[in-house]
């Protein structure tokens, strides 16, 4: 009864979660930290720490995050269990990666991607590869970075994962961007894009226009950059995205030079 209390709990955080409800998410996983606490039950406690360490994550509280996963690291090596493992270890990557913490988090995904070759763990592994490459890409190991991610998307293509791919597309278009390769840049965007629309992944689709209005705005096409980050501020307004007023006033800095130059050209 108390194991299903604390299944059922979960189980709500998770929806509240899933649809960015992430206070009321919270306050469900919490409550079922105290039952798990209460009974002693350390498989149902290492899954109840694992959401509160995700849920803080993606709403940036991230020392409470790391306590959370560091807790959950120890009671899966108790318990013996490996994939749990892996997953936690890229967790505490992918905080190390958010605070700039480059080496940090390579150290974690390489430990993970360890566990996940020795568990055969595909799906996985494609997107610890995916990490990876960032991590590459930011410490300026571009060609390790480009290996990475194309190691990674024969993996996500193997498992199925459209999603993963459609990232893992937009971060090879990033990587192009900043070495000026524009065509490249622009060909792995709309790949990215098309996957989106196909999953109908409104934020997927967001974070490919904002790489197109990016590639324009670089070239000084200012029209087309001006017309995809349109797109990207409507979906930050529609889920309150935390950039939505960064990307706003980007929209009105290009919005002027579009004007100026429609102005030269009539002069």
């Amino acid at each position: 009864m108390v194991w299903s209390q604390s299944a059922d709990l979960n189980s709500l955080g998770n929806q509240h979660f899933s649809k960015g409800f992430y206070t009321e998410a919270f306050q469900y996983y919490a409550q079922a930290l105290e039952v798990d606490r209460k009974n002693g039950d350390q498989r149902a406690l290492a899954t109840t720490l694992g959401n509160l360490g995700n849920i803080c994550a993606v709403s940036g509280r991230s020392e409470q995050a790391r306590a959370y996963y560091n807790e959950v690291l120890e009671l899966q090596k108790i318990l013996g269990e490996d994939r749990g493992i892996s997953t936690t270890l890229a967790n505490l990557g992918n905080l190390s990666a958010d605070a700039g913490e480059w080496e940090r988090a390579r150290a974690y995904y390489l430990e993970a991607l360890d566990l996940m070759n020795f568990l055969y763990d595909h799906a996985g592994k494609a997107v610890v590869l995916s990490d990876l490459g960032l991590v590459a890409r930011e410490t300026g190991k571009e060609e390790e970075a480009l290996a990475f991610y194309q190691e990674s998307l024969i993996l996500m293509r193997r498992v199925g994962n459209e999603a993963g791919q459609a990232d893992v597309f937009r971060m090879m278009a990033r990587l192009y961007l900043s070495q000026h390769r524009y065509e490249e840049a622009q060909s792995c965007t709309l790949t990215s894009l098309d996957v989106a629309r196909r999953l109908r992944d409104e934020l997927r689709m967001g974070g490919a226009w904002y790489v197109l209005a990016s590639c324009h705005e670089a070239r000084g096409e200012w029209k087309k950059a001006c017309h995809y980050l349109e797109k990207v501020v409507r979906v930050d307004e529609k889920y309150e995205l935390p950039k939505l007023a960064e990307n706003t006033q980007r929209l009105k800095i290009l919005s002027t030079r579009l004007a100026e130059s429609s102005e030269s050209t009539h002069e």
